[in-house]
């Protein structure tokens, strides 16, 4: 090809492209190459361009052999850094090398491999208590009824642990699923925290924290699924109950209809407060992460098996509402729903 043909060629690929000659120097790159790898890349010795020895030793491969072949290069783009995908095969005498961005693929790839660590993590940590309290009580508390009675407590303590993690994983599952899926039946608030507070009302009651609601006196209805509507009222309810136990009560209130900037549609809010200890602003942009905990020995002990707001994100998510969370430590936190009214 010419010159022209070459930088023609370059021009028109999606991705950042070079060629490197005989001479080893570059001899056309795109615009993107340019970003990716500096500008004034033409005439330049492709060692000063590309210092990282993996890249350097395929090209020097596909050279001596005169067969393509793939390999990683590790780079950053204006915002981020970024992984490559570099095809490098010989053309004629040159050798053209073209750049894939699979950044997203590697970091789908880094949370799969998190979320299995973190699952196995939460499971191995009841397991191993259960199985340290089996053999205890195959042997020196065998004939003890007081330890027998206490250990099999802690034991259905930590078999409820897991089958929570189990049940919110299945939930996550579900609800990933569905996600592009927006749901339609017309669905009551009102009613359905009426029977948030019913339901957790003995949790309330038990941890000494009363419940308040700030609620229209007539129905309020939006467009979805009923069930995981419900799920995202309990599993905040929740969460204010066992975190902001100190402030004493949680106060879940809801908005008449009306315009939400933030939807750019008419909409209510759902919002949960509680009065307890709060907690960082920092907190805040990782809170829906799965299994993020700010405080994870008092989440152990509360019963948080880390997805619940998760959990909640999906399900808003699928609801195409938003979420908003405002905390201050010493003064509590305060979980914000907003919905569309509309389809």
């Amino acid at each position: 090809m010419s010159d022209l043909n070459v930088d023609t060629f370059l021009l028109a690929l999606p991705f950042p492209a070079l060629v490197i000659g005989p001479d080893e120097r570059v001899t056309a790159a795109n615009r993107l190459a340019e970003t990716l790898l500096g500008t004034e890349l033409a005439g330049r010795h492709h060692i000063t361009i590309l210092r990282q020895p993996a890249v350097l030793e395929t090209i020097e491969a596909v050279v001596a052999e005169g067969t393509g072949k793939l390999t990683r290069f590790l780079g950053r783009d204006p915002h981020r850094d970024a992984v490559y995908k570099v095809s490098v095969n010989p053309v004629g005498s040159s050798v053209l090398l073209v750049f894939e961005d699979q950044t997203e693929i590697e970091q789908a790839g880094q949370m799969r491999r998190d979320f299995v660590a973190n699952v196995s993590h939460e499971l191995r940590t009841p397991l191993t208590a259960l199985l340290g309290f089996i053999e205890t009580l195959r042997g020196a508390a065998r004939n003890d009824a007081a330890a027998r009675d206490r250990f099999l407590s802690i034991m259905e303590g930590e078999a409820a642990r897991m089958s929570q993690l189990v049940s919110d994983l299945l939930s996550l599952s579900r609800v990933e699923e569905n996600e592009r899926r927006r749901p339609t039946d017309p669905v009551d608030l009102v009613a359905l925290i009426d029977n948030a507070v019913s339901v957790l009302g003995p949790v309330a009651a038990t941890a000494g924290v009363s419940i308040q609601r700030q609620l229209p006196d007539h129905p309020v209805t939006v467009p979805g699924d009923a069930d995981q509507l419900r799920q995202v009222i309990q599993n905040l309810v929740e969460n204010a109950i066992k975190y902001g136990v100190s402030g004493g009560r949680v106060v879940i209130s809801l908005s008449d209809p009306g315009p939400q900037p933030l939807l750019r549609l008419p909409g209510v809010v759902l919002s949960v407060q509680d009065f307890g200890e709060g907690f960082a602003a920092h907190h805040i942009p990782r809170l829906t992460e799965r299994f993020y905990r700010i405080d994870k020995h008092r989440s152990r002990e509360v019963g948080g098996t880390g997805l619940g707001l998760a959990i909640v994100k999906h399900i808003i998510g699928r609801h195409r509402g938003r979420l908003q969370v405002e905390s201050t430590p010493g003064k509590g936190s305060r979980f914000s729903v907003i919905l569309p009214t509309a389809n």
